[in-house]
């Protein structure tokens, strides 16, 4: 049994790390977030120590390893991106592999340096990449590398996750503190196109706007055009009206990849993966935090492939 700490215990993605951190037998010590609506603890770790502050926690983390000799093993990360780098360093500084949420980190840069931190502490920083492990993309992934296709693969890309006013007022709508739209919404996306086609050769951006972004990415083996939004009317007419507020959709060469079922249970998944010592780490990460990177750096260009959303809805 591992010990783990839990920091962003109030967040919307915390209680699949609870339950994966319960689900592989393991047990959470303590946990921190500045919100204390945190009543999802009971279901899983009511004994777990609690704090709003991060000082207290990390005397808490101190007088546990001093005092009764209680070691953390592991710190689960789902704090606001642009805390993750900070908090990764912490768990490493504590002795601790960190178990962080996408995107890792918001720029390349900043795995290089975590890369020397891993180094010189002798831990171990793993990401949460779930796409890799979902059943339909492992086929995908088999059928692309058995295939030996010529040409390349024409992909089309869509996420549209309605979100409503409290986004743009949230970290969640300053790009500096989650890098916008397609790194939020889209980064697990660009990592499993990576992880099947090869590396990005081109990157255009089509739309930029703050509840929706679109463009072009050219990998080794694919071409791919993507819509990503959290605006409500973005969604197609025949999901409207089914009452929906949510489309994912990746189709090949035409082909719909059905693989919008499984998604809750792929931490635990990962989890048991990290805890064998294989998860995905930094340079599996580094390639998609680039890619999100160079889209929020690039101009809007109307170079490259357009989605089919862009020409019905934006021309």
């Amino acid at each position: 049994m591992k010990n783990f700490a839990l920091l962003g215990v109030a967040g919307y993605i915390a209680p699949r790390h609870l339950r994966a951190i319960k689900d592989t037998n393991n047990k959470l010590i303590a946990a921190l977030d500045k919100f204390d609506s945190v009543g999802v603890m009971d279901s899983y770790f009511p004994n777990a120590d609690f704090f709003v502050e991060f000082e207290r926690f990390d005397r808490h983390i101190e007088k546990l390893k001093r005092q009764q000799n209680i070691q953390l093993d592991y710190v689960s990360i789902c704090t606001p991106n642009y805390l993750h780098d900070s908090h990764i360093r912490m768990a490493l500084r504590r002795g601790a592999d960190a178990i962080c949420e996408k995107p890792l980190v918001l720029n390349p840069w900043n795995v290089d340096a975590l890369q020397d931190i891993e180094k010189e502490s002798g831990n171990k920083i793993n990401t949460i990449l779930q796409l890799r492990l979902h059943p339909s993309i492992i086929a995908l992934k088999n059928k692309v590398d058995t295939e030996n296709k010529k040409g390349k693969y024409d992909i089309d890309l869509t996420y549209i996750t309605s979100r409503g006013n409290w986004y743009h007022n949230s970290w969640k709508g300053e790009e500096s503190k989650s890098g916008g739209i397609a790194t939020n919404i889209g980064v697990h996306f660009y990592d499993m196109l990576g992880w099947i086609f090869g590396d990005v050769q081109e990157n255009y951006v089509h739309l930029r706007e703050k509840d929706k972004s679109a463009g072009y990415l050219e990998f080794e083996n694919a071409r791919v055009r993507w819509f990503l939004s959290i605006d409500e009317n973005s969604l197609p007419n025949e999901i409207k009206v089914k009452g929906q507020r949510t489309f994912r959709s990746i189709s090949v060469d035409n082909e719909e990849i059905e693989f919008s079922g499984g998604f809750t249970e792929l931490h635990t998944e990962s989890y048991k993966g990290i805890l064998k010592g294989n998860g995905f780490g930094l340079i599996d990460a580094k390639s998609s935090i680039q890619t999100v990177h160079d889209i929020r750096a690039c101009k809007v260009t109307s170079q490259g492939e357009k989605h089919v959303f862009l020409n019905e809805k934006y021309k």
